[in-house]
């Protein structure tokens, strides 16, 4: 998934896919963890918000289902420079 830059202490890069209705969101850490089934609306108040540290662990992390992806996005970009 395309992930562009969001302005965050926390956030290094969000992306969304409205088709799979699935939030990516890559941490300055480097971890990398999506979120299931957001609505548009709910990526649009994500970018709206003016911490989007704050908004995702006060209204994204409590009421959907995530998880960290880190190591499986790692494995497809090593795979995609074979």
């Amino acid at each position: 998934m395309q992930r562009t830059p969001v302005t965050s202490s926390v956030i290094k890069s969000a992306g969304y896919d409205p088709r799979t209705r699935v939030l990516e969101i890559e941490l300055h850490n480097a971890s990398v963890y999506r979120y299931y089934d957001l609505d548009s609306e709910a990526y649009q108040q994500f970018l709206d918000a003016p911490s989007k540290g704050t908004h995702l662990n006060q209204m994204i992390k409590p009421n959907y289902i995530y998880n960290e992806v880190t190591s499986d996005i790692e494995d497809e970009e090593n795979h995609s420079l074979m």
